[in-house]
């Protein structure tokens, strides 16, 4: 029986994955602010910019002078996220990041030609090539993922069928290279996922690989998200992809409302009431998730730095 783990980690995106899809644009500085402040958190890794073109997600056309403006803290991961090797050469400019390559598939050709112009195969073709490109640069390879594995707003659902396959095309990539993966993350890119269909999907990707490790990364289109993380912990995944606040969504997903990761407070409440460490300070990170409030102008729909820690509760009633 898969047990719970007794510890999981965290990769904020908050950054990242918040304000690429922001209406109006966002002071650099403002952008710093945040990063310099999660830093204090204990999360151990920021993802902090996206190297994509300006024309098509205005709200990334400052990522190197984020880069730049950041205060790097001893013991966090700082890194960035591009879709093809012109965004990796960017990225590499910068000198400031730590590298970290992916091989990325997707499972819908219709989302992969919106959001990469490429077709499923054409991506897995152009990760091949991302492959060698890391290799002669030393760059180390150290996840896969599977974009669009739950469903799909332009296909409808994907059938768990072709996500195993896909993985298999992931390993296959890794091991034609000599590259060991440490993890495969599963994104639930648009919404779709619930519990049954994050059992479903881990469970018969336990099976078909049983010595991968796994990560989710869900969006709360539709409110499942912290849900589906409890699914999840649940079939023992203990690596998650979070955004403060509930910040976020894909430009390309073609969801309408809140379209954010699941909420890294929200998350983090739930796992330190299940006894499961996280390491991050849960009041440090609802005082980021106000400050994110302030920077985008508007309310966020993370819930815990509204109602607060429980925490807290506990020891002002033991006070009184």
């Amino acid at each position: 029986m898969t047990q719970i783990p007794a510890r999981i980690f965290i990769l904020e995106e908050g950054p990242r994955e918040g304000f690429q899809i922001e209406k109006g644009p966002i002071p650099t500085a403002r952008k710093v602010e945040l990063i310099d402040a999660l830093s204090q958190t204990g999360l151990q890794q920021l993802q902090i910019v996206s190297f994509v073109d300006p024309r098509r997600v205005p709200g990334m056309a400052d990522a190197e002078d984020v880069v730049a403006g950041i205060t790097p803290r001893e013991g966090v991961v700082y890194t960035g996220l591009w879709l093809n090797e012109r965004g990796f050469e960017r990225a590499l400019a910068t000198r400031r990041l730590d590298m970290r390559g992916t091989i990325v598939a997707g499972a819908s050709d219709l989302f992969l030609k919106r959001n990469q112009n490429r077709s499923i195969d054409e991506q897995l073709e152009a990760q091949r090539a991302l492959v060698r490109r890391y290799k002669s640069l030393n760059v180390p390879i150290r996840r896969g993922g599977v974009m669009a594995a739950f469903g799909c707003n332009y296909e409808g659902d994907v059938p768990i069928a072709r996500v195993v396959k896909l993985v298999g095309e992931i390993l296959a990539i890794a091991h034609e290279n000599d590259v060991s993966l440490d993890y495969v993350s599963l994104a639930d890119t648009m919404g779709w996922a619930s519990p049954l269909a994050i059992k479903r999907m881990t469970g018969a990707l336990q099976d078909a690989y049983p010595n991968v490790e796994w990560a989710l990364h869900l969006h709360d289109t539709r409110g499942l998200g912290i849900a589906n993380a409890y699914a999840g912990l649940e079939m023992g995944v203990s690596r998650y992809d979070a955004a403060l606040a509930g910040l976020g969504g894909c430009p390309f997903a073609g969801n309408a409302g809140a379209a954010g990761n699941v909420c890294t407070e929200d998350l983090v409440l739930m796992c330190h009431e299940m006894g499961i460490e996280t390491g991050v300070d849960l009041e440090q990170l609802i005082e980021c998730a106000k400050l994110a409030e302030d920077i985008v102008g508007h309310p966020l729909p993370g819930a815990v730095k509204i109602g607060g820690t429980l925490q807290r509760l506990r020891a002002s009633m033991k006070s009184a």
